[in-house]
């Protein structure tokens, strides 16, 4: 809007200027004298400024006649040039309509008439960089390969089409699965182009399946410095691309390594909970106990995650199960609410066999997050109290199809993991794994009856009777305590079954059965 106000008083100005110098012209006083063969002629300025413009107009005219009519004996001569441009002009004109005919059709889901468009651009305009193009994207539409990967190998031909012809290549051999191949395209176009995201992310996801963790930290570093990575972001990933080296450098004995790497990874995200259990067990080696509990309660206010807990207990390996639930108590408090916390502390109180205890701090989670742990646990804690077969078998029935509850969930494809890799198994996701529960609740735990004596001891046969206990199975309908009141004749049950106290809450392997509390 600004802009067209400008046009307009500019015309206005002009029009003042002009008319401003006609006025003057006509108030200037005087005449002109001109003098052509022997004669004179008197003429005001007006009239001679007039006669110079009508100058200048037929000047051009003549220029312009001269020059159509050198063209004309030109062509006269046989030189065919304005006639040649004739035929070039209605032969690209041909070509663009055809090429233009080929998009829509291909735009259309008609890639046999596209490529064939495509080619008829082609003889009329003579552009490869162009035409190709179409009729490569047409070839793959239409499912002919071998077409389609000659097109790519002409535009790799022409620098002006050569990350387009790389390009198309490599995501050919993605979809063949040759990653190997896929990989030198993917470092060819990101040596053509750096800062192209999607290149980016392609090669960074090979390298990371590759394990090639100093390539994908050079891409990783392209993306932040080409500003399509937040920095945030950026540090996350890093963080996890040193935690996978470290577990490398650890594999092969480096340990030095390993221990900066680990040491690196917390440093750049804190709540990374594999790099903080890590990190946490080096200070614990060095004798830092309290740096490796910092790093341990720093990560819990963000994810509860079990195997914190069970490097918080590595700091002090010796100490009594009371002395235990006491040095506890910050670290509980770090996320109070979080039904990992209560079923913790749940399990310190088991480890002391203060039954009243643990159920008090676990409460009513096995009504309000019923899962296979915290119902696992009330088994227990009825076993501890004296409780009868009945009641401990039906609190086992119910942990049969409760939920797992979080386990590391792939965000992309919601594939779960027994523990957690910097690469899903399943889409090849790079830093996609969450500590959280899935969507459907995961896979239930499987518990069978030869679990029961690792549990609560070894089953005790009612009085009188010399037939073992029977067998839970997925088929049977175990009843409820209030179902089946226990017999005067049981046997007073045994204590149950007390684990190393240096292992609490590790987390369980996805195809593993429930297992007692282990603290």
């Amino acid at each position: 809007m600004l802009w067209s106000l400008f046009k307009i008083l500019l015309f206005v100005a002009l029009v003042a200027a002009l008319a401003f110098g006609v006025q003057w012209l006509l108030a200037v006083s005087g005449e002109v004298l001109i003098t052509f063969n022997g004669s004179e002629y008197l003429l005001p300025p007006l009239v001679v400024v007039l006669g110079i413009l009508v100058l200048m107009l037929v000047l051009w005219v003549v220029f312009k006649l001269a020059g159509l009519l050198i063209a004309t004996l030109r062509f006269i001569n046989g030189d065919d040039t304005a006639l040649g441009a004739y035929f070039d002009r209605n032969r690209e004109r041909k070509g663009y309509a055809a090429l233009s005919d080929s998009l829509i059709a291909l735009a259309s889901g008609e890639p046999r008439e596209a490529a064939a468009k495509a080619q008829k651009a082609e003889k009329y305009l003579q552009r490869p960089e162009v035409t190709t193009l179409v009729v490569a994207q047409a070839a793959e539409a239409a499912g002919e390969t071998q077409r389609a990967t000659e097109a790519w190998k002409t535009l790799v031909a022409h620098d002006k089409t050569r990350f387009v012809g790389v390009r198309g290549l490599m995501r050919q051999k993605l979809e063949e699965g040759d990653t190997e191949t896929a990989m030198k395209l993917a470092e060819k176009a990101f040596a053509l182009k750096p800062r192209h995201v999607e290149t980016q992310d392609t090669l960074l996801r090979l390298q990371a399946r590759d394990e090639n963790w100093d390539g994908a930290r050079r891409v990783l570093s392209a993306k932040l410095k080409s500003g399509s990575l937040p920095k945030d972001v950026y540090k996350r990933r890093e963080a996890v691309l040193s935690l996978a080296d470290a577990r490398d450098q650890l594999r092969r004995g480096n340990v030095d390594k390993a221990r900066a790497e680990m040491l690196e990874a917390n440093r750049l995200s804190p709540e990374l909970v594999p790099a903080a259990v890590l990190a946490a067990r080096a200070h614990i080696e060095a004798g830092e106990k309290r740096r490796a509990a910092k790093v341990l309660k720093i990560a819990r206010a963000k994810t509860a995650h079990p195997d914190l807990a069970a490097a918080f207990a590595e700091i002090e390996p010796d100490e009594t199960p009371e002395a235990r639930i006491k040095r506890f108590q910050p670290f509980l408090k770090v996320a109070p609410e979080a039904p990992e916390t209560k079923m913790l502390e749940a399990e310190l109180y088991l480890a002391a066999e203060d039954f009243p205890g643990a159920r008090r701090v676990l409460g009513k989670l096995y009504e309000t997050h019923p899962t296979s742990q915290s119902l696992s646990l009330m088994a227990a804690i009825e076993r501890g109290e004296g409780g009868s077969e009945a009641v401990v078998r039906g609190w086992l029935a119910k942990a049969l199809s409760a939920p797992r509850g979080a386990q590391w969930v792939c965000d992309t494809c919601g594939t779960i993991h027994a523990d957690w890799l910097p690469v899903c198994t399943n889409c090849e996701a790079f830093d996609s794994l969450s500590w959280k529960e899935p969507p459907t609740g995961g896979t239930p735990a499987a518990v069978s009856s030869d679990m029961l004596p690792l549990l609560m001891g070894p089953a005790v046969p009612d009085a009188g009777s010399s037939d073992p206990v029977p067998s839970v199975s997925d088929d049977e309908d175990v009843p409820e305590a209030e179902e089946v009141p226990p017999s005067s004749s049981e046997v007073e049950p045994t204590p149950p079954h007390v684990v190393n106290p240096a292992v609490v809450g590790t987390t369980r392997d996805q195809d593993e059965t429930v297992s007692p509390p282990r603290i």
